[in-house]
């Protein structure tokens, strides 16, 4: 009776914690992402169009957040987490506001503020959900919720210009009011999720903050596979960010005017197949080998972005088969790495520390590598269509990962071997998953 009881309630926590996470970072999304929805057609400014000029702004201070984010969250002291996680929406909100006020270009630094606080959220967020037996499924609500919210804020941003006649200056603004409600709700109910049980700190090692030199030394430890998953999420960062933002263009390349229902009638199967796939790998109750399969998992999804792209190309398959496929794998490969990726790798290695600390290192660099490329396709841009330049970096990308994604696997297999010799040649810490 009491092993029922216990199970009820970890199912109980585990359902409650995924909803809250799923609905605050869904709600985020209201915050950071409805503008790109709207084309900003005809402006031009300091010789970029005004669009890339105003992402770009957004994605440094999105970027700079994250190089904070590696010493703020990792240090977070859990009492803190929902009075910092309420100002930094508030501030994000703000500067949409601004961004409505402000004339262009001047408002360009709203966007680039906006960006600063927002990048903080998803620390915060998987912080209250980190080291736990279930993580991996809290994890995966929460991972597929920026797959669906990004579709659906764009619509709705495209539904309140094309339907209240809501500039596209006030849209992003408008759009985040909306949701101001949901988030608050969502946020209070993520505050109240109990601390990780004695039995979880057990299976997947008690998650701490971080010092300084702790941090230091965690990186000289896995120097050669953290800069492999670094190079590789850098990668993902840049495709994933370049199908996000500039979605719209695609589609009206390949289909004339977008129907705002399109981001979200994609991106919904992504999220249940991706949700669907990864969710088998709770079922794997070793650590290190769970962390190998996400290697594979990995192999498969990015080279169905290789093929689905060839096949489009091809004209083997429709654009909007190639858009679902090619970013189901994109997303399959992308979503681990924003948490249980290294859920599972702090576990198998029982390394002291947090997830917190190994998201940010590697979203700082990820975001740097998507603002660059924004920059690359502005000044490279004479005769390329953004179509054009995005199947060719389905293609670059692809390869990148393929490559790194191979280093790091070899480079965790050599950890893995001199971690099974100190702890006595002990079988269950064999990296071979077969």
């Amino acid at each position: 009776m009491k092993t029922k009881h216990l199970k009820n309630n970890t199912l109980n926590v585990t359902l409650k914690a995924a909803i809250a996470a799923f609905g605050v970072y869904f709600s985020m999304y209201a915050f950071r992402k409805p503008f790109t929805a709207a084309s900003f057609s005809n402006l031009e400014y300091f010789g970029f169009d005004y669009k890339i000029l105003i992402i770009i702004a957004q994605a440094v201070g999105y970027f700079i957040s994250k190089f904070i984010g590696i010493k703020f969250i990792s240090e977070l002291k859990p009492e803190k987490r929902i009075l910092f996680l309420f100002s930094f929406i508030g501030v994000a909100e703000l500067a949409l506001l601004g961004f409505a006020m402000v004339p262009a270009p001047y408002n360009i630094i709203c966007m680039f503020i906006n960006g600063i606080p927002l990048g903080m959220i998803w620390g915060i967020v998987f912080s209250y959900i980190e080291g736990r037996k279930t993580t991996e499924i809290i994890g995966l609500f929460l991972c597929s919720s920026f797959v669906v919210s990004s579709g659906v804020v764009k619509s709705a941003g495209k539904f309140l210009m094309d339907h209240f006649s809501i500039s596209e200056f006030w849209m992003p603004f408008t759009t985040g009011l909306i949701f101001i409600i949901p988030m608050i709700i969502f946020a209070v109910m993520l505050n109240k999720t109990p601390a990780p049980t004695e039995e979880d700190k057990a299976l997947k090692k008690e998650r701490i903050p971080l010092s300084k030199e702790e941090r230091k030394a965690l990186i000289r430890k896995f120097f050669i596979p953290l800069i492999s998953i670094t190079v590789l999420y850098i990668s993902l960062t840049v495709l994933r960010d370049f199908r996000d933002n500039f979605s719209r263009e695609i589609w009206d390349e390949m289909s004339g005017n977008t129907n705002s229902a399109v981001f979200t009638l994609t991106e919904v199967p992504i999220s249940i197949m991706v949700l669907l796939i990864l969710g088998f790998m709770v079922k794997v109750k070793n650590n290190l080998k769970a962390f190998a399969y996400y290697h594979y998992i990995l192999f498969g999804g990015i080279i169905s972005v290789a093929l689905s792209t060839y096949f489009f190309q091809n004209g083997i398959i429709s654009p909007f088969l190639w858009m679902t496929v090619s970013g189901f794998g994109m997303y399959l490969c992308y979503i681990p790495f924003n948490g249980i990726y290294f859920d599972r790798m702090i576990a198998a290695f029982k390394i002291k520390g947090n997830v917190g600390f190994f998201i940010y290192f590697v979203d700082a660099f990820g975001y740097l590598g998507s603002v660059s490329v924004l920059f690359l396709k502005n000044l490279s841009s004479a005769g390329q269509s953004w179509l054009q330049f995005y199947i060719h970096l389905n293609y670059i990308i692809a390869g990148t990962v393929l490559l790194f994604a191979v280093i790091a696997l070899l480079a965790f297999q050599k950890k893995s071997k001199i971690k099974s010799k100190e702890d006595d040649n002990s079988p269950i810490m064999s990296f071979d998953p077969f």
